[in-house]
């Protein structure tokens, strides 16, 4: 077997097309189909069903697409672990993080890092806190920041460490009645209608869960996955926000407020969680190190 054959093979089981595979890889159709059959001839299993002119994995190929990944991501990790051995502070970081995280707490901590290491590059991608774990354990990326914190107790492939505590505040059209409070209860919204972000995200049950222990259910009016479309909703009269307080810094629209909320204070921890299972490169080593400095340096500086 040759790391060439799980590539075409990655390739074709991403395209499920022999054709668009060989155009990504910039090959013959006929290279990759022998590869493919070569493959399979060695394993004694077929991996594809075609279908026409497409193809889709059998069961047996849908375990060993899993493996190949797992072995694929390794071997490029390998590849630049050499690299960044010669030079640790110009390797790259591939970290991934909730959509929550990408207006201003990732770039300003980057920000910080990459004035400390210009030279280091990032590989970054977002994704929602099932995938994350997901993707840490499988070696799509090295490093997640997640929201919550998921328990490393509970799954022994991760390695969990609490960065901060992020305040929930409340995003209101300008025109409420409640928007010139410096703060509120939660109960005081009861009536009003919710933007908020669907179910497949976590922070979609920490609103449902918070105006539950304050006392009511909330009207949810609208669901959606853009938060600066939530923004604009709510900025255009037509509900109330619940949202982390970073994703509002300097991002507030100009017909809506932010009010915090006293009773009861509702905060989510942020973390950042690594693989067990392997080894950081040295640059992503350097971030995973200098995150823990960056929020301690935070806390001492608001205490």
């Amino acid at each position: 077997m040759e790391f060439r054959q799980l590539e075409y093979f990655m390739e074709v089981a991403k395209r499920e097309h022999m054709t668009d595979a060989a155009e990504e890889l910039h090959v013959s159709q006929s290279s990759v189909s022998r590869s493919i059959y070569n493959l399979e001839e060695e394993l004694g299993v077929k991996l594809f069903i075609r279908e026409g002119r497409n193809v889709r994995l059998t069961p047996t190929g849908q375990i060993f697409l899993e493996r190949a990944t797992q072995i694929y991501n390794l071997a490029e990790e390998s590849k630049r672990e050499v690299k960044e051995l010669l030079n640790p502070y110009s390797g790259t970081v591939r970290i991934a993080f909730p959509i929550s995280m990408a207006a201003h707490t990732l770039p300003s901590i980057i920000y910080a890092f990459r004035k400390k290491y210009p030279n280091a590059k990032f590989e970054m991608n977002n994704a929602l806190f099932n995938d994350l774990i997901g993707g840490v354990k499988k070696g799509d990326y090295n490093m997640a920041i997640t929201a919550p914190i998921p328990s490393d107790e509970q799954d022994v492939q991760i390695k969990s460490r609490t960065l901060f505590r992020e305040e929930i505040v409340a995003l209101l059209p300008l025109h409420h009645p409640l928007a010139k409070r410096k703060s509120i209860s939660l109960l005081e919204l009861k009536d009003d209608p919710f933007c908020i972000l669907p179910e497949s995200y976590m922070f979609h049950q920490l609103v449902l869960d918070s105006c539950q222990n304050a006392g009511f259910e909330p009207e949810i009016a609208f669901e959606g996955t853009d938060i600066d479309a939530l923004k604009g909703l709510v900025s255009a009269g037509l509900g109330v926000a619940l949202m982390p307080e970073m994703t509002l810094i300097d991002n507030i629209p100009r017909t809506a407020t932010t009010v915090r909320i006293n009773d009861p204070v509702i905060h989510r921890p942020v973390g950042v969680i690594i693989p067990t299972q392997r080894t950081l490169l040295p640059t992503e080593q350097l971030f995973y190190d200098f995150l823990h400095e960056y929020f301690e340096r935070l806390d001492q500086f608001r205490a």
